[in-house]
């Protein structure tokens, strides 16, 4: 069946109807061949007519120009109770110049479920009029799969949701960046998000679903949560849901369970990307020896084509528990348990160390050296070595993210920012652009630091530091490994800050490609500072920061001797003994540049 004309009428609409249908089954499908090329061809659309219901629903729509071929169209059409047709509508604004055509309509499981003579076992359930055989899993899931509804009899309203009347005991989260919205008919932008719900099938039912437009941002989250439920240990609670992820920029849709109410729980299950223009079931399994909540929790992706919709969740065998899962006591940041210092006669210039009470020089706190024989004078400093194998950043802090944690309501997650990262949290597709593997153990199980450039915005800066070093000697230097790989990778810089006086002392820009680089930074002598790591976000989120294996080597400052220099040392002026070799050798090895004096 094809349209041929060339016409300049206004608002011109060529209907082809199908003839009458008295009901579908469940897994009903259709699929068809079209073809619509031409200059000015127009827009199609397939409308669903049903008996009793005045406004038609869009099942599937193209627009203008699709090439000189013909592609497939494949509709989800359900369960249909009631009569209704389909009609193909070719709408063409103005002057029509082109050709539409349409071939081989196909209907696939459309008829009711065939009746069974017998139907025994524990995990199957015979329908009442029909006489259909089913799983036991359909039954109580909010779809007819019966074709007689005995399937859905009986059925606890308090484990089922299909929003037709709101979110029925589910609750959005408030630790979210965003609210799931509740919707009838098709999502605002085109080419993504369902046309109809999965409950009726129409434009009178409703579904929940996310908005990736603005403002929304790549990886802003929004999370619905379950009722709490009781426990299962030798039996298994089953949930069952519908999801429709159709857009180029979909990203990920997940399913978590958490027995303690502020965390985020254990990841259950998970999927990615575009899954096409339909509602597709999943079925978990879940055991828990403690009362536990669901949270489905759906992520933006890097554009508006990514909404992602839910309908029909329930649950099988589950019992709801009286009561409120427990919560984890957090200490607010920047708070700490008051040091009991031992007996001692130090000044305020002087460090006490913690085991003798002794008193050493505060400049000789954090200069790489222990003076206390308990090491104390050490430690909340700069570690010599880091691996961040202990899951630690080693004393490296962010004092911005403090700052921005005290006094912003934005939750920090979404900030440009350093952090603890694996190999094995990588979702698929990552590794492209994060390291699979740490440095150390060279596994996907070893930790590293890294920045998420899903995060924040091209140009934005992601500063960790040091603790304050009082003094380091004249060979010291920082060696860290350091991955920079994907295709818009931004810059990594090492600074050298003392007080408000920064400077730049390395920097790295641009793919290095997928391996860790070593990297060796000189420091020498320098007193009272931090060392700086400054990683700089690209013009998309391809493009992850890591190092690892941080090592402070030589940094330990000079030792004034007991004892005169030998005749093969030379005796800096600041009495230091250095070997005679390193004379006039461009380098401080006395620390005051008394090695380096040309009157020698």
């Amino acid at each position: 069946m094809f349209i041929l004309k060339n016409s300049s009428n206004i608002s011109q609409v060529a209907q082809l109807r199908s003839p009458k249908f008295s009901q579908t089954g469940s897994n009903c499908t259709m699929s068809f061949w079209y073809y619509n090329y031409g200059l000015s061809v127009g827009a199609a659309e397939m409308q669903l007519l049903v008996d009793g219901l005045e406004e038609p629903t869009v099942l599937w729509r193209i627009y203008y120009n699709q090439g000189n071929q013909w592609l497939k169209a494949f509709i989800q059409l359900g369960r249909l109770p009631h009569p209704f047709q389909l009609s193909l509508d070719k709408i063409s604004l103005g002057f029509y110049d082109g050709v539409s055509a349409i071939d081989d309509i196909t209907f696939e499981n459309c008829a009711l479920p065939t009746p069974a003579i017998s139907c025994e076992g524990p995990d199957r359930f015979w329908c009442k009029v029909t006489k259909a055989c089913i799983d036991s899993l359909l039954v109580c899931d909010l779809v007819d799969n019966c074709g007689d509804g005995s399937d859905e009899d009986n059925c606890n309203p308090d484990l089922q949701c299909n929003f037709e009347n709101g979110l029925c005991n589910w609750e959005q989260d408030t630790e979210d960046d965003f609210d799931w919205i509740r919707k009838q008919g098709p999502t605002p932008t085109l080419n993504t998000g369902p046309f109809k719900d999965h409950t009726l099938g129409t434009v009178r039912g409703h579904y929940l679903y996310m908005e990736s437009s603005e403002p929304y941002v790549f990886q802003n989250k929004a999370v619905l949560v379950s009722p709490v439920f009781s426990p299962y240990v030798n039996e298994t609670c089953i949930f069952r849901f519908h999801y429709h992820m159709f857009g180029k920029q979909v990203y990920k849709l997940s399913v978590l369970q958490r027995t303690v109410s502020n965390t985020k729980g254990q990841l259950l299950w998970y999927k990615f990307g575009n899954q096409g223009n339909r509602w597709i079931r999943q079925t978990l399994h879940i055991n828990s020896s403690k009362p536990f909540q669901i949270l489905v929790e759906g992520t933006i992706g890097d554009g508006f084509t990514g909404d992602i919709g839910i309908d029909d969740l329930s649950f099988l065998s589950c019992t709801l528990y009286n009561g409120n899962l427990p919560a984890i006591s957090t200490t607010p940041a920047g708070t700490s348990v008051p040091v009991t210092l031992p007996m001692n006669n130090c000044t305020e210039e002087e460090f006490v160390c913690r085991a003798s009470g002794n008193c050493i020089q505060m400049t000789k706190k954090c200069d790489f050296r222990p003076d206390c024989s308990d090491k104390s004078d050490e430690a909340s400093c700069a570690m010599e070595m880091c691996n961040f194998e202990d899951k630690s950043l080693c004393g490296w802090y962010q004092a911005a993210l403090e700052e921005t944690s005290e006094t912003d309501s934005i939750h920090s997650t979404n900030i440009f920012k350093w952090g603890l990262g694996r190999g094995a949290y990588l979702f698929p597709g990552q590794e492209k652009h994060s390291p699979s593997v740490d440095h150390t153990r060279f596994t996907e199980e070893g930790w590293y630091l890294f920045t998420d450039s899903s995060f924040g915005k091209f140009g934005q800066t992601a500063d960790i530091a040091t603790p304050v070093i009082s003094l380091t000697g004249p060979k010291c230097k920082m060696v860290f490994w350091n991955y920079m790989s994907g295709a818009t990778v931004g810059s990594l810089q090492v600074h050298s800050k003392s007080g408000n006086i920064t400077s730049k002392l390395w920097a790295q820009s641009g793919n290095q490609g997928a391996q860790w680089n070593r990297a060796e930074v000189f420091l020498g002598v320098r007193s009272s500072f931090q060392v700086v790591l400054r990683a700089i976000r690209g013009v998309s989120y391809m493009g992850d920061v890591a190092v690892d294996d941080i090592t402070f080597e030589d940094c330990s400052p000079l030792l004034i001797p007991d004892r005169p220099c030998t005749v093969e040392e030379f005796t800096c002026a600041n009495k230091y003994c250095i070997p005679k070799d390193n004379l006039c050798d461009f380098v401080n090895d006395c620390a005051d540049n008394s090695d380096e004096n040309p009157n020698i």
